[in-house]
């Protein structure tokens, strides 16, 4: 029989590769009846091309919980440094360019 203890509670394992994390500046969400695919993606100045770095497909019930997790998370981090920024106002509009194709050292 289980402990009481242990009811409940799921143990993650997370390896050393995964640990390490993956930057994505751009995610890039699809859908289907059944599914919701979320293509994390790096973007990066004077490269044209963006590699996608991971996908992540999820129920439509478990993308709801996503949506409602990252809410509440976003608020906590709001109540201690401050309202986040969206330049424009608009998530939507994502710049690609970085400001300029010329790097500088």
């Amino acid at each position: 029989m289980e402990n009481k203890d242990q009811q409940g509670k799921l143990n993650i394992q997370l390896s050393d590769e995964i640990a390490q994390g993956t930057y994505s500046n751009l995610a890039v969400i699809s859908h289907s009846p059944a599914e919701f695919v979320v293509d994390f993606v790096r973007v990066m100045p004077g490269i044209p091309k963006a590699p996608v770095k991971a996908r992540i497909i999820l129920t439509p019930e478990h993308a709801k919980r996503l949506l409602m997790a990252l809410q509440d998370n976003i608020k906590k981090y709001e109540t201690i440094n401050g309202s986040i920024k969206i330049p424009d106002g608009n998530p939507q509009n994502y710049p690609t360019n970085f400001g300029s194709s010329s790097g500088m050292a």
